[in-house]
């Protein structure tokens, strides 16, 4: 392999580095062609039973677009199987869950995951890519306790998520219990990805931004605040991320998190003027993505701009690449952002 290259942990960490780092949510597989091949003859659940399979669906991206992390090829639903959730990943709708949680006997039912027992093969190809393929971090993931639960009580993707917030309001304590449970397998699964080889650790909360500050200083902080201190004791850094969560960023600044991910609704910029300080991730709007170079260059400008006025910045989309995009714009994106980002540092220094 070649020299490791750990700009992204240093940026994580708000060191100096030479370039800003970057990578794309979603970007392993849905638009690379190499995926869609593979997709004609393997279901989701069998590239990720299959270590050797996953850790290329994994690496693919890295070689194509000279990105500075891997995100581990899996899906944020996939340790639930563990603790007794009844999910399946269907096409065209996402996850669909057979026996939704309707009560605190429910809740109490759910078991604890063994990583070692229960997802062998997730940490075979996290050792497979970090032993023997990647020179650059990998991240490894989870979903937090809010965005699981509201699948869990839903029973699939919902809109609105009328059922989990009426279990948070009208059954706190079911809840609360659910929260705990569900941190329990977060801190579980994560410690064992971070033993197998993972550098880095990002908590997904995709649908937190349903809940306004005060809900989600009573129902969830306390929760989110155990499972990162928790991540961190293992001594790697910790991302959250939430689509339609800018009203939380200071909410989420006061928790023991590295780095903070944006979508495209809130400006870096905006976000420093609220005294964020931390390292902030993002945030090009993927649609841009589907728009000529120049107007894709202007964005990428904008951003960078506003990120490199300090060393604590990660460049990334604002959510996850989606299928009609062309793998030779996320190439030409990351290149775009090494070599803007390596004159302005060149310049600063």
């Amino acid at each position: 392999m070649n020299q490791f290259n750990d700009t992204i942990l240093k940026a994580a960490r708000g060191e100096k580095a030479d370039h800003t780092p970057v990578w794309f949510m979603r970007q392993a597989g849905r638009s690379q062609p190499e995926y869609r091949k593979i997709k004609e003859t393997h279901s989701l659940f069998e590239i990720t039973h299959d270590p050797e399979l996953c850790a290329y669906v994994t690496k693919l991206p890295v070689d194509q677009y000279n990105t500075d992390a891997a995100i581990l090829y899996k899906d944020i639903m996939s340790p639930l199987g563990a603790i007794g959730v009844d999910v399946e990943i269907k096409s065209g709708i996402g996850p669909v869950i057979d026996n939704p949680i309707r009560s605190k006997a429910d809740v109490e039912k759910l078991g604890e995951i063994h990583p070692e027992q229960d997802v062998p093969y997730i940490l075979d190809t996290i050792k497979l890519l970090t032993t023997e393929q990647l020179n650059v971090p990998l991240i490894g993931f989870t979903g937090a306790p809010f965005t699981l639960a509201s699948y869990m009580i839903e029973g699939g993707p919902s809109k609105n998520y009328n059922k989990t917030k009426a279990m948070m309001y009208e059954a706190p304590e079911a809840w609360h219990l659910l929260m705990e449970k569900l941190a329990d397998m977060c801190i579980t699964y994560t410690h064992a990805q971070i033993d197998a080889g993972c550098k880095m650790i990002q908590v997904f909360d995709s649908w937190v931004g349903a809940l306004n500050k005060a809900d989600y200083r009573q129902f969830i902080a306390p929760h989110m605040e155990r499972i990162f201190r928790e991540i961190k004791a293992k001594g790697v850094p910790v991302t959250t991320f939430g689509v339609g969560a800018s009203h939380l960023i200071e909410e989420w600044n006061a928790l023991p998190v590295d780095v903070l991910g944006l979508d495209w609704r809130l400006q870096i910029e905006e976000a420093r003027n609220l005294g964020i300080t931390k390292t902030l991730q993002g945030n090009l709007d993927p649609a841009i993505l589907m728009a000529p170079w120049p107007v894709i260059e202007s964005h990428l400008k904008r951003i960078l701009d506003q990120g490199l006025q300090t060393d604590s910045y990660i460049f990334n989309l604002g959510h996850g690449v989606f299928p009609a995009v062309q793998p030779d714009t996320l190439r030409r994106v990351s290149a775009f952002v090494h070599d803007y980002s390596s004159a302005y540092k060149a310049n600063q220094s």
